[in-house]
């Protein structure tokens, strides 16, 4: 008996994945760019220096509840909540990785928060803010990035690695509303300008894509699939806050520019979780 072998036909060939940067490197030119445009050219600096007047945090619509105020409660993690919102987040983390026994994700969900914060943290010190346009004295302090808004950003990009596929939506329109208040509530209060609030999301969303690069294959393979959510589910009520929360009372354009920053950081962190299982 003669037995026909049936030809089979070549897979074709995968493109080298190192031929095309990903999109953590994308993240990092992004916020390398964003920098030098905004705080290192005469233009950038006269752009956001020009979105500040001389009557302070007092207009701002969320000034009451930004800690500003003589005797008020700050939102976290606006003033000196910020650190106690950092450890509470890692302890929810903590416990989230303890009940789903997903060790690796959590350890990955960990690092992107600590990667985030210390490395924003590092940037805000190194990073010079030279004067190239004669500004005020109270405008020639660096401030880029911008740590309270990279609080909710690398909590938000870590709940991300270890929540279900189940609550995940739920999760991040949570987490992108807490960051776009938080970085339009910076902005309206004059603690942070555009630059520094996107350059934190930018940040997060970098460890949040190199912690998903690190991952194990077979923990990447568990990670939970991107959502099938419309974006607008997840991203209206996040434009909804920052419109509130980026409004002050002596100025429209100032309060649309704060706003569209503002959700520009939440779309920004939506961009990389949806990313989740692309470079894998």
């Amino acid at each position: 008996m003669t037995v026909h072998h049936t030809p089979t036909t070549p897979s074709p060939a995968r493109p080298a994945r190192g031929r095309r940067p990903g999109a953590g490197t994308l993240y990092l030119l992004g916020f390398a760019a964003l920098y030098l445009a905004a705080v290192r050219t005469p233009f950038g600096q006269r752009a956001e220096n020009g979105l500040i007047n001389e009557n302070g945090a007092g207009p701002a619509w969320i000034y009451d509840w930004s800690g500003a105020a003589y005797g008020s409660w700050a939102l976290p993690p606006l003033e000196d909540t910020a650190l106690p919102t950092l450890l509470a987040g890692l302890a929810v983390l903590a416990a989230v990785t303890v009940v789903r026994r997903c060790w690796w994700r959590g350890g990955a969900a960990a690092g992107v928060v600590v990667g985030t914060l210390v490395t924003a943290e590092v940037c805000a010190r190194v990073l010079p803010r030279p004067d190239l346009v004669d500004a005020p004295m109270m405008l020639l302090e660096p401030s880029f990035p911008s740590g309270h808004a990279a609080v909710p950003a690398a909590l938000a990009a870590g709940a991300a690695l270890v929540v279900s596929a189940r609550v995940r939506p739920w999760v991040l329109a949570a987490g992108l509303l807490w960051l776009a208040v938080t970085a339009a509530a910076v902005q309206a209060t004059y603690h942070h300008r555009p630059s520094d609030v996107l350059g934190a999301a930018l940040l997060a969303c970098v460890c949040h894509r190199l912690a998903v690069r690190l991952l194990p294959a077979d923990a990447a393979q568990e990670a939970p699939a991107p959502s099938r959510w419309p974006a607008v589910a997840v991203l209206v009520p996040a434009a909804a806050g920052a419109l509130v929360a980026g409004a002050r009372n002596d100025g429209l354009l100032p309060s649309l520019v704060f706003a569209a920053a503002a959700f520009g950081c939440a779309l920004l962190l939506w961009s990389a979780v949806r990313l989740d299982r692309s470079a894998r």
